[in-house]
């Protein structure tokens, strides 16, 4: 697999589709950041990160009713063609009511930390 990142939504965008409640994933340390970023900013319910037997990263989805709290994922940035942006250029994401993943030198962080930070970067995808 050469886009492990555009596997992670593809996963999450597949199971809040038929409303699952869990969602399992082979484990990265990019992967493990995004989801710590979708859980912080109340996108997911919890992340738990299992060693045992393989490591792998289990995000417990979050519903309102029978709707998914997220609407849609989409990755930016891919291995074919990488999309950097700077501190001012980085975009915003449905008006500010999404938000955009932004890796940076600092560590991966929203794009809206990374404006106060004055930091740009590669922007790896948007959630809304």
């Amino acid at each position: 697999m050469t886009d492990t990142i555009s596997d992670m939504l593809t996963r999450i965008r597949n199971a809040s589709r038929v409303q699952l409640p869990v969602v399992e994933m082979p484990h990265s340390k990019m992967k493990e950041s995004i989801a710590h970023i979708l859980k912080k900013e109340g996108y997911v319910a919890e992340v738990a990160v299992e060693s045992k037997p393989a490591k792998k990263i289990t995000l417990k989805l979050k519903y309102e009713g029978k709707k998914s709290v997220i609407e849609g994922l989409r990755r930016v940035s891919s291995p074919g063609l990488r999309r950097y942006v700077g501190a001012l250029d980085i975009p915003r994401v449905r008006g500010g009511l999404g938000i955009s993943v932004v890796s940076t030198s600092q560590g991966v962080m929203t794009g809206t930390q990374a404006r106060k930070s004055n930091l740009g970067g590669e922007l790896i995808c948007y959630v809304w």
